[in-house]
């Protein structure tokens, strides 16, 4: 179990790390080993046995990953350490970004045997558009496979030769429990019990040249990125050791750096000087400096100082739904002090919250805290109106941090409750859910009935509904969604009429139109027109002749689906001074409509999805000819590293459950993303299955 630090700490003593990479690279077991060695904890939790402190989920305990990020805190040489694990699936990309969103530095995990990944590719590119400093970590040199040349070549192959070694392993592979330190000139031996203790001498001498080879380029590289430095260096030849710290620091807080550290994070091997490290070399919030943010009243951007004595402002970056506690609010301070009972202003939303109890966490374990300072994170419970995204601070002082961007859905299903009568619950739960989890989207189609709750991934969704189960009662199935087909014309019909004649005894009904129909360009929308002359039809009978037309345009007409970008002149008509009233001129209204629409040449129209894959070079022909089986057109394509990225645009009906096609296509290793582009003709043979379809389905509920 883990052991919460309570001692306050000045703004200088606290490092954030986000510990990111493809999945299975060893995230959750570094924090442990983390947690373990510093003495948060008392032992090395196991993934596979289910007992490390991030993944206390039921759901990631079964399936033996993270689905969410945790956040965890240890104290190593009196700096407090404050570390987010991630996930490294990427149907839980939403958690990794949420995540950098806070952090100071990104501890990016790579595999000895494997080295860069699709998955490391991915969350490297999101340390660079957030601009985080970043070190890396080459994990399971105990592996009988490891190869550490390999990693530190793929690493400086996609990030350039700014990736720099620190260290490098004496005798990696099975026996592995010696590393070479090149900052220090140290050889460091570990004993294999987890517990992070080694001993330190000095460098053998077969090994010698090899160390001071690598320590002159970490020295270069570290005097390349400042000009003082620089000089110094061509003037001594070396660099001082307060030189190279404050060097060394300034270069990893720019990204002009990107240290390579040696670990086997299941053995402690390689976790105490890594945190030596980021305590000694890692970014403070104080070293990040100022951070952009907006004044919400007057929208004009300001620069916040992460002072503690400044007016208290907060970021709200996660949200999560505890069984009882409630909801839990993730946050990292920004500016000044925060306290329980203080009264602040969710500036998202304009609504006054009071904080109750403050926590510092350890995954699902929580210690109170009277006091939070600028730089840290922790988190409150019961915050009335507060979600993922929200900014707090005093009312003296509005600000609104930049929210974090959420990537677009990948995968769309349709979602119905087993029990009649679930509905509100069901409803009321994936609210929540969304609260929790914003790459979780819902959608409520009125047009095709249907709710349709839209992620990251299969996997995604599953966990969302396993969820909605668990904590709400509420058993669901997910289908298919339906595609939201629309229908259009292609031609005009200038001339379309239409008599409603009925006589029933009494008063009976009449009305009568001629209408013209006409295509409009795509997306333009709908226009009706007035062109009567000379009172052939009273004016206060055209508003129901164009509520006949809009609601059988809504129903649709050729296959059920809303009939779009179209213009409708009524133009002449008669009526009868008695027969005549609203309801018989709606009814001409829509009937003229529905003839018209078949005399226009109708069509549907399908939606159309851009989509971006990116694979490795080999499955490059596979994916492509994929897309085009499923009447893709290819877009373009650009090399990225030993990846290439496909853009295609592909119809939305094609690429239902793409994500599990493309993973088996690619064992796991390609990745992509989708948006809706815009709505195209379908061709001939496709609609025809689509209107038989929806002949079919209108017979049976018959």
């Amino acid at each position: 179990m883990s052991k919460a630090i309570s001692k306050e700490y000045t703004i200088d003593k606290i490092r954030n790390i986000a510990v990111i990479g493809h999945g299975g690279s060893g995230k959750t077991t570094l924090t442990e080993s983390l947690m373990f060695v510093a003495g948060a904890a008392t032992r090395i939790g196991r993934v596979e046995d289910g007992s490390t402190i991030s993944d206390y989920h039921a759901d990631e305990i079964e399936r033996k990953i993270s689905i969410n990020a945790a956040v965890l805190h240890a104290d190593w040489q009196g700096t407090k350490i404050n570390i987010l694990d991630t996930p490294g699936y990427s149907d839980f990309t939403g958690e990794v970004l949420s995540s950098l969103h806070v952090a100071d530095l990104a501890v990016v995990m790579l595999k000895a045997v494997e080295g860069v990944e699709v998955g490391t590719e991915i969350v490297w590119n999101y340390t660079k558009s957030l601009h985080v400093p970043a070190l890396l970590v080459v994990n399971k040199l105990d592996n009988e496979n490891a190869e550490f040349d390999h990693a530190v070549a793929t690493a400086k192959d996609r990030f350039g030769h700014d990736a720099v070694i620190v260290q490098f392993p004496v005798n990696q592979g099975l026996p592995f429990d010696t590393i070479v330190d090149v900052l220090k000139m140290k050889l460091l031996k570990f004993n294999r019990e987890g517990s992070g203790k080694f001993t330190e001498s000095d460098i053998p001498t077969d090994l010698k040249e090899k160390s001071e080879q690598l320590h002159e380029e970490l020295i270069e590289k570290i005097a390349e990125t400042d000009e003082a430095l620089m000089n110094k260096f061509f003037e001594d030849g070396t660099l001082k050791d307060a030189d190279l710290e404050n060097g060394f620091r300034f270069a990893l807080l720019n990204r002009k750096i990107f240290p390579i550290y040696c670990i086997a994070a299941s053995l402690g091997i390689g976790t105490s000087p890594l945190m030596s490290f980021i305590t000694t070399y890692g970014p403070s919030p104080k070293d990040r400096g100022k951070v952009k943010a907006t004044n919400p009243n007057d929208k004009k951007e300001i620069d916040v100082e992460p002072d503690g004595a400044k007016e208290p402002s907060f970021f709200v970056f996660k949200t999560v739904s505890e069984e009882h506690v409630g909801e839990l609010s993730y946050f990292r301070v920004y500016s000044g002090s925060i306290t329980a009972g203080l009264d602040l202003v969710n500036q998202s939303n304009g609504k006054s919250e009071r904080l109750g109890q403050l926590f510092v966490m350890n995954g699902k374990e929580r210690s109170e805290i009277t006091k939070l300072v600028a730089g840290d994170i922790g988190a409150a419970v019961k915050l009335k109106d507060t979600h993922t995204n929200n900014t707090l601070s005093s009312r003296a002082f509005p600000v609104l941090y930049t929210p974090i961007n959420f990537p677009d859905p990948v995968i769309r299903m349709a979602i119905h409750s087993r029990s009649k009568g679930d509905e509100d619950r069901m409803a009321n739960g994936l609210h929540s859910l969304h609260e929790e989890d914003p790459t979780f989207v819902i959608t409520v189609d009125g047009q095709l009935s249907q709710t349709v709750i839209a992620g990251q991934g299969e996997l995604h969704l599953l966990i969302v509904t396993k969820r909605l189960k668990l904590k709400y009662g509420v058993e669901v199935d997910l289908t298919e969604p339906k595609i939201p087909y629309k229908e259009a014309i292609r031609a005009a019909a200038p001339d379309v009429e239409y008599k409603h004649k009925k006589q029933t005894g009494g008063r009976g009904q009449y009305g009568h139109v001629h209408i013209k129909i006409e295509p409009r360009p795509r997306g333009a929308g709908f226009e009706f027109e007035d062109a009567l002359v000379g009172g052939v039809v009273p004016g206060r009978f055209v508003p129901a002749v164009e509520k006949g037309v809009i609601e059988t345009m809504l129903r649709g007409v050729l296959a059920g689906y809303e009939v779009v970008d179209v213009k409708v002149t009524i133009f002449d008509g008669s009526y009868h001074a008695v027969d005549s009233d609203e309801h018989s001129f709606k009814i001409a209204g829509a009937m003229a409509f529905r003839k018209g629409i078949m005399e226009a040449k109708p069509v549907l129209l399908e939606p159309i999805n851009i989509i971006e894959v990116i694979v490795p070079d080999e499955y490059m022909g596979d994916v492509m000819g994929d897309l085009s089986g499923r009447r893709g057109k290819i877009q373009g394509m650009e090399a990225e590293g030993h990846f290439q990225k496909i853009k295609a645009s592909v119809p939305m009906s094609e690429i239902h459950k793409y994500s599990t096609i493309l993973r088996s296509m690619t064992q796991g290793r390609g990745v992509y993303k989708t948006r809706f582009s815009h709505y195209d003709e379908m061709p001939r043979e496709a609609a025809e299955k689509v209107i038989a379809a929806s002949e079919k389905a209108k017979v049976e509920e018959e």
